[in-house]
């Protein structure tokens, strides 16, 4: 484990810490996400797949009305709106005390939903800088990401950080810098969290080194966010298809779980749960659910 303290979360009086980190599911109100399976149209489906969520084991849910990448139709604010809002609306009346994240990078998107989640999931890096104020009014937390200085929506031809660890000092002196502006914005401290952005604005190298220095993150001094669930820099690795890059999340998962990160957002929650009770139990943190052996 990272030899920094990590830092805990604390959304609307939940308190989550590295030694039993949260797992973010993940419900995309898109019908052209990357991983079908986690498209959700209808209010119905995504009310039975959050309840399915919670038994698995999520802390919190991330709802999203707009692919992350190039591919698909370009999503107006008001589109978007449609597709979360009324989603936002029974998830918050059916689950009252499920923390609930808002997967946007608009202000307009936000301001729509006041009243409607507990984080915003600013995937794409401050693109509009008036997110953070948001989510200090609302009293919300807010998710610093890092995405090389590209603009949404915008897939990462042509990066290159330099050698080594040039990646992750680029990384860190942004996420760095974002935090503070964030803490300017009005967002509390124990409220930011801090995401690497696999994928995003990098090449599989490039999120391979992120994840094996994940301690480095942790060490900035906030909660850590890490998205690694079935992405791209997986599926290169071990030359799989999205459908097949379960057991390389999992290894990503535990290598960064054990250096400190604190929310992990997956598609597969139940599995990611036993991967992350496993690691804390190795570390020291979770005793076994039983101990029978050796009676």
């Amino acid at each position: 484990m990272s030899p920094t303290q990590p830092a805990p979360l604390i959304l609307r009086d939940h308190v989550i810490d590295a030694g039993h980190p949260a797992v973010m599911g993940i419900i995309n109100r898109t019908p052209d996400s990357f991983y079908a399976p986690a498209r959700y149209l209808d209010l119905d489906g995504g009310l039975a797949c959050a309840q399915q969520m919670i038994t698995d084991g999520a802390d919190i849910v991330d709802v999203g009305g707009v692919r992350a990448g190039e591919d698909g139709d370009w999503v107006s604010e008001a589109a978007e709106i449609e597709r979360v809002r009324p989603f936002l609306t029974v998830l918050r009346e059916r689950f009252p005390e499920l923390l609930i994240s808002l997967d946007t990078w608009r202000t307009e998107v936000a301001t729509a939903c006041s009243g409607l989640f507990d984080l915003i999931n600013d995937t794409w890096a401050g693109a509009d800088p008036e997110l953070a104020f948001v989510a200090a009014r609302e009293g919300a937390g807010y998710v610093v990401s890092h995405t090389g200085g590209l603009p949404p929506r915008t897939d990462p031809d042509g990066i290159d950080y330099g050698p080594g660890d040039a990646v992750v000092d680029a990384v860190l002196g942004s996420l760095a810098a974002d935090a503070r502006r964030a803490l300017d914005a009005g967002v509390a401290k124990e409220a930011i969290l801090l995401d690497p952005t696999l994928d995003f604005g990098k090449t599989t190298m490039n999120s391979l080194r992120l994840v094996a220095t994940t301690e480095r993150v942790v060490a900035l001094g906030y909660p850590v966010l890490q998205a690694i669930s079935r992405k791209d820099f997986v599926g290169e690795t071990l030359d799989l298809d999205i459908d097949e890059r379960l057991e390389g999340t999992l290894a990503a998962t535990a290598v960064a779980a054990w250096q400190g990160a604190t929310v992990f957002r997956a598609h597969d929650v139940r599995a990611t749960r036993r991967v992350l009770d496993m690691v804390a139990s190795i570390r020291g943190d979770r005793p076994p659910a039983k101990s029978e052996r050796g009676r």
